[in-house]
This record gives structure tokens, sequence and C-alpha cells, in this order.
């Protein structure tokens, strides 16, 4: 299945990771079955070995049809090339129609509220565990195994590698345990954690990601840094890490280079709101250098640079307010400040009270709130989005960030001589929260 939110060809975005702890797990706990989602679908599709062993070792599959994901109907197809039976398929009511090839298979419909969650959720929850017991009988519903006769039933090999397969699976969840409890301590309490993992071309793809954010959680730039060049090289080459090496680039002082790996990224796979997020923190960071060096003249050129890569992000995906907001801020930090931020902050504003009413939201929807109230100098409103987004804090470089944001906007201001010593007491909480 996919994960995070995801727009159906009906344009409605769907929360999968929703739909995964709301209704699939819950079902197959209920069917007595024991959950593992498969984490690599994050690095890009990259497919590792482990991957491939869970789609042909494990006894069972639900696969959610939804979206008509590639990466999802491809697994289904290995899967249903080697397993003759126990995958059990679902989709969400309402979207685009199933493709051509698997409109015939018996898949489970469940409904969608309207912020894309599950709806009806013990109805259908019921219907997937009575799907996934009833899957122990044993009765063929891959349609290779029925269609063509004769075709060799290899899921035999499968016998052979069980008792491995379910340690390696274990293996992964103590390790993502281990990792979650380590963040918690410090940089040296992963790195231990890492070394345990052994060499990590040879690491499955999700406890390697895993290690990769773990890091960033604690703002050891280096050893993300150092992690890439010890990842297989099919890892390393996804997306979602070349982007977050961009960040740990930048963080680490090696600006050039995460501008280089930024924009070869946009010319090989084109405009991305969080690529482009990232090359506009380079910029931004160049010219917060530039004021503060009294290099006037460079700083207005490297603020439009930012401002033209933020906006370039946002209008790449709207539905993703961090590119949004930081042309907002850049824009009305101008001098006189850019006129655009009057029609972007409401299209902003629109796109994280969507992600705010999944029911969902995280440290950065609240922080984009706490932005836009600076912005238009809402001390009242600022001061419930603070709230909000201390409470949903999960690393320090997140109040962080916010806080220097909050720093440009209030020392632009002051530089026009208007007075906002509240911005400064939410800097500090900010501050203060990145610390703890």
């Amino acid at each position: 299945m996919p994960f995070g939110c995801k727009a159906d060809a009906a344009g409605r975005v769907v929360d999968f990771d929703a739909v995964y702890a709301d209704l699939i797990a819950p079902a197959i706990a209920t069917a007595q079955m024991k959950p593992l989602r498969a984490d690599e679908e994050m690095t890009g599709g990259i497919i590792h070995q482990p991957m491939y062993e869970r789609l042909i070792l494990c006894e069972y599959a639900v696969a959610d049809l939804t979206t008509a994901n590639a990466n999802v109907f491809y697994e289904l197809g290995l899967r249903h090339a080697v397993r003759r039976w126990s995958t059990v398929l679902l989709f969400a009511e309402g979207g685009s129609q199933l493709p051509f090839d698997v409109a015939p298979l018996r898949a489970l419909p469940y409904r969608l509220t309207g912020q894309g969650t599950p709806d009806r959720v013990d109805e259908s929850r019921a219907l997937l565990a009575s799907k996934l017991t009833a899957a122990r009988a044993a009765k063929t519903d891959s349609p290779v195994f029925q269609l063509v006769e004769g075709f060799p039933n290899v899921s035999d090999i499968a016998r052979l590698k069980t008792d491995s397969f379910r340690e390696r699976a274990d293996y992964s969840v103590r390790l993502k345990d281990r990792l979650a409890a380590a963040r918690t301590t410090g940089v040296e309490a992963i790195r231990a954690v890492q070394n345990e993992i052994g060499p990590i071309e040879n690491a499955e793809s999700g406890v390697v990601v895993d290690l990769f954010l773990s890091y960033r959680g604690v703002k050891a730039w280096s050893d993300m840094i150092a992690l890439v060049d010890a990842m297989a090289q099919p890892l390393a080459a996804t997306i979602m890490v070349r982007e977050q090496l961009g960040l740990a680039l930048n963080r680490a002082g090696r600006g050039d280079e995460a501008e280089r790996l930024l924009l070869r990224l946009i010319e090989e796979r084109g405009p991305s709101s969080e690529t482009y997020g990232i090359l506009g923190r380079v910029y931004k960071e160049r010219w917060d250098a530039a004021v503060t060096a009294g290099q006037a003249i460079v700083a207005r050129g490297l603020l439009d640079k930012a401002i033209g890569a933020y906006v370039k992000g946002f209008e790449a995906d709207w539905r993703d307010a961090y590119p949004g907001i930081n042309a907002v801020t850049l824009m009305a930090l101008k001098d006189p400040p850019d006129p655009r931020h009057i029609t972007l902050v409401p299209v902003v504003r629109y796109a994280v009270e969507r992600r705010l009413a999944t029911g969902q939201p995280d440290y950065w929807d609240h922080g984009t709130l706490l932005e836009l109230s600076a912005v238009g100098n809402d001390q009242a409103a600022a001061a419930a989005a603070l709230s909000d987004a201390l409470a949903h804090v999960r690393e320090p470089f997140e109040p962080e960030t916010t806080a220097r944001n909050l720093r440009v906007i209030r020392e632009a201001r002051e530089r026009r001589g208007e007075a906002t010593p509240w911005l400064r007491e939410i800097e500090d909480a900010l501050a203060g929260a990145g610390r703890s």
C-alpha cells in the first residue's frame, strides 16, 4: 500500500497511514495474525532482498489498490506469481475504477470520511478480518494459478526460508524500537545501534532509512552524510535519501555541495515541493549570512533567489505548505514587501487547514499557522498556534527552524521601526523547546 497522504484519480486525498493504523492492522490482529508493513516503499520504490522475501514468504498479504499505485501493482504481480492463495485485496470506494487486469478480482471496498480516513471502521475491520480468516482455507485467489493451467508452484521454496525470514522481520522491529529509544538519548546511542546492524550496504532498507532519519532527529549531520556513503547504491540514489542528504550538507556548512545536488535532482526528476523547499533553505541561509555581514546588495539578490525556489516548490504541490509559508515569509520581509504574498497567504492557509482537517497534524502544520500569524502581526493567534506547535515537537530542529524564521521577521520589522517584542518571547519559547 502507499504511505502518507496521496490523491486518487478523483482528487480525493487518502490518508494511507490512517487506513493502515485504523483499519488494516487491527483487522490483522483480530484474525490472530501479526501485521508487518513494507517500510521500503518510503524510499522511493526500491525493493531489496528483504522486501522480496516479505512478498514471497509472508503466509498472508493485504494489498490496498486505491490510487492504482504502480509499486503496489508490481508487488501484487510478484505475489500472485509465487503464491497460489492467501492474498487479500481492498480499495477505497468512490475513486478511480480498478485497472482491467484486476477488476475481476474480489477486492473488499471500504469507505472514506471527508478527511480521507477510514469510515465505518468497525464494519470494515470485521469484513477484512473475516477475509483473512477465510484465506486459511487455502482457496486459490491468484489469477495466474486460476487461469494458467499447470503453472509451477514455486512458493514451495517458502518453507526453506520461513524461519530466517521471521527472524529477520522480528529483528527489524526490535531495531526500530531501539532507534526510537536512542533518539531520546543522543547521537552516541544511535551510533551504538548502527554498530549492531553491521555492514550498512547489506542491511534492510527500512532499518537504514530509520537510522538515517534518527541521525537527522539529533542534528548529527556528519553522521547522515557518512551513512549515505555506506548505503547500497540503489538506496542512496532514491529521491528521499538525496533530498535529505542535501539538507544535511547544508546544515553541515557545505551549502555549495547541497545546491549542486538539489539542482541535479531537479534536472533529473523534475520539480518537487520537498526538493525546492530544501534548495530555498540553502539560499535563505546565504541571504541571512549576507544580511549579518552588511552586504545589502548581495542580500537582495539572494532573497529573490530564495523566494523563487520556495515559490517553485509550492507551485509543484500546493498541498505542501512548507515552501508556501517560507515564500510568504520572505516576501513580507522585502522592502517594500513583495505584493504576491497577499495572494499566497490564503492559499497557504487553506493548504495547512486541509492538513489539520485530516485529524493527524504534525509540528509543521502548527508551525505554519504560527508563522502566518506572525506575518499577519496577530499576537493572539500566534500564542494559540505556539501552544499547539510545542505540543507536537518531535525533533529539536523543528522549533529551532521556526524560531529562526520568526527572528528574521522581527529583525526586518525592527529595521523598519516596527517594534514587536512579543515575537521575541515566542522565539525564546521555541528555542527552549529545541534545546530540551
